[in-house]
């Protein structure tokens, strides 16, 4: 009878899916694009609801917030945390950097010619003032079509507001049916995840038959130092957090996220994700509607913990290649850049060229760069698990300053 039941377990069907297709991509090598198809539609019957499911969470997270004494406090809260995390994060990755030097005697000369260009553009962050303006939409109609999430979550959350600024009981219908309105996309993102295995199974095989795990042994002990980087955060440190600033047992914790991670790590989207960190977190978790609506979508947007420590632990990668003596001055760039430029990386999948930028913060060539993102996939899976289950931890620890909590 258990078996039976973890046989109908979601996420022990996606771990299952994960490890046929890798094996299928393995065996099949590029021939296994046939199953590409399989996965692209998965992803695209996630990223249809995503959109309308943020703009409608955040406004009803928004405006149940907004008119509680704690509001204040629960958003510069999620901001501080994320913050605070991915400087941890870095610093993390830093030390680590050093004590196993990942970069140490690796030569990449017999990958030169194969190496395309990389310019200093590429990776080249927006100054502080550009990045406020860019997040207030001129068009939120634009923003939504385009899909540009920052400028959506700026909106939603203004507007969530100001619905719990009206005066009297008008709101009210409205974020009812809001509510209502999420309650329909939850039901429909159920019916996505049915083909959930078969999505990551498509997504599993033409990956690993694309890139294979050759180019893997190049860069070998950076990828096993950065995997343990990850472990040592998402079990250790996350659940030290949960432990000692949220009411939610750490072990239940770590045991609840398995579904999201391993949503994550097949889609390598923190947005694709979204649908089961919210349902997880409010359904196995008990955190507040209120919570979850707000801190998961902002945090499925603005926070990158994962994407810190790869940035970390490749800067210190190149500098240790190339023989690069890294001042305080230089670590204190990577620090900073890092954590500023996992902020506001979008919540989808792709090559990061926002680590060019920290690699000329410190003074770093890039001229190796290109083969790290051959394998991008491979280390955005991993990373994406880390952010998603940061996302988590946020709302677990912010829902103890919420009065309406469960």
């Amino acid at each position: 009878m258990r078996d039976k039941k973890l046989m109908h377990n979601i996420g022990i069907q996606v771990v299952i899916a994960m490890i046929i297709g890798a094996l299928v991509g393995l065996f099949m090598g590029e021939g296994a694009a046939i199953f590409g198809p399989l996965g692209t539609i998965f992803i695209h019957l996630i990223k249809m609801l995503v959109i309308p499911l943020v703009v409608v969470s955040i406004i009803a997270g928004a405006a149940s917030l907004g008119d509680s004494p704690s509001a204040g406090k629960i958003g510069v809260g999620t901001f501080a945390f994320f913050i605070i995390t991915s400087g941890v994060a870095v610093t993390l990755a830093l030390v680590m950097g050093n004590i196993f030097k990942p970069g140490a005697g690796v030569d990449f000369s017999a990958h030169g010619q194969s190496l395309t260009q990389v310019t200093a553009e590429q990776g080249a962050l927006p100054g502080a003032m550009d990045t406020l303006i860019g997040m207030i939409p001129t068009n939120v109609f634009e923003s939504m079509t385009s899909g540009n999430i920052l400028q959506i979550l700026v909106f939603c959350i203004f507007f969530g507001i100001a619905l719990s600024k009206v005066k009297g009981d008008g709101a009210k219908p409205i974020i009812n049916g809001l509510n209502t309105i999420v309650e329909a996309f939850v039901w429909m993102i159920n019916c996505v995840m049915i083909i959930a295995p078969i999505g990551v199974f498509g997504l599993m095989a033409e990956s690993v038959g694309s890139f294979g795990f050759q180019a893997l042994e190049v860069v070998l002990k950076l990828f096993v130092v950065f995997v343990v980087a990850i472990l040592i955060y998402a079990f250790i440190f996350f659940p030290l957090v949960v432990k000692f600033f949220s009411n939610v047992p750490a072990m239940k914790f770590v045991s609840a996220m398995k579904k999201p991670q391993a949503m994550a790590l097949s889609t390598a989207s923190s947005m694709a994700t979204l649908p089961v960190t919210m349902e997880t977190c409010e359904e196995e978790l008990n955190v507040s509607k209120a919570t979850a609506a707000f801190v998961l979508p902002l945090g499925a947007t603005i926070n990158m913990t994962g994407n810190a420590i790869y940035y970390g632990l490749v800067a210190m990668f190149f500098a240790q290649m190339y023989h690069v003596d890294l001042t305080m001055m230089a670590y204190a760039a990577i620090i900073f850049t890092s954590t500023l430029g996992a902020i506001g990386q979008a919540g989808v999948p792709g090559p990061s060229f926002l680590v060019v930028a920290v690699l000329l913060a410190a003074g770093i060539p890039i001229d190796g760069l290109p083969l790290l993102f051959a394998l991008d996939r491979i280390f955005d899976m991993i990373r994406t698990s880390l952010n998603i289950t940061g996302d988590a931890v946020c709302a677990v620890v912010m829902d103890r300053f919420n009065p309406e909590h469960k």
